[in-house]
């Protein structure tokens, strides 16, 4: 990876929410060819071994599109940004770790860093419905807290970025309904 013009990082899930590093700029973007989608076991995060969660990943599919942000991070500390997305986000290797071009809100195309899921991975969850993923999420709970909550967190702003999501909505109507 080559860090002198700085790095784009695409962020769908809590990297919206809870970047945790800091950015020169933000924005709108979309990722062509993606999904976001409760698409992934997790063991680490937001379940355990015994009951894992369901966190968002970047599923492929043909002909669609995922909304998310782009964050700008400069050459300055670009090595240091990737390096803990790293730890952050490979810590079971079920992303693989990509660059994808994503079309900015100002029309702007750059090559960003995404993190893919692997469908061949054990912790894989694609085909889950909705209903299996919010009886999933209901209940699990990780080292960083409630399932629920990164849903809660992920649909809040996508709201407030003006991101429809309908499958996140209603996955929130099912997950905090009796």
């Amino acid at each position: 990876m080559q860090y002198e013009n700085g790095i784009w990082i695409f962020g769908y899930g809590s990297l919206i929410w809870n970047p945790g590093f800091e950015f020169e700029a933000k924005q709108r973007a979309t990722l062509t060819g993606f999904n976001r989608a409760f698409c992934l076991w997790s063991v680490h995060y937001r379940g355990n071994e015994k009951q894992p969660g369901l966190v968002l990943g970047l599923d492929p599919a043909q002909g669609v599109q995922c909304e998310g942000v782009a964050y700008f991070v400069d050459a300055k500390a670009a090595e240091q940004v990737h390096m803990y997305l790293q730890k952050r986000e490979l810590v079971s290797y079920a992303y693989h770790e990509r660059l994808e071009t994503l079309t900015l809100n100002d029309g702007q195309k750059v090559q960003a860093i995404c993190y893919i899921v692997d469908p061949d991975h054990s912790q894989y969850a694609g085909g889950l419905s909705l209903k299996e993923q919010a009886q999933v999420i209901k209940s699990a709970k990780g080292s960083a807290g409630e399932n629920l909550e990164y849903l809660c967190n992920t649909a809040a702003h996508l709201k407030t970025l003006g991101i429809e999501d309908p499958e996140i909505d209603r996955l929130l109507q099912m997950s905090t309904s009796d």
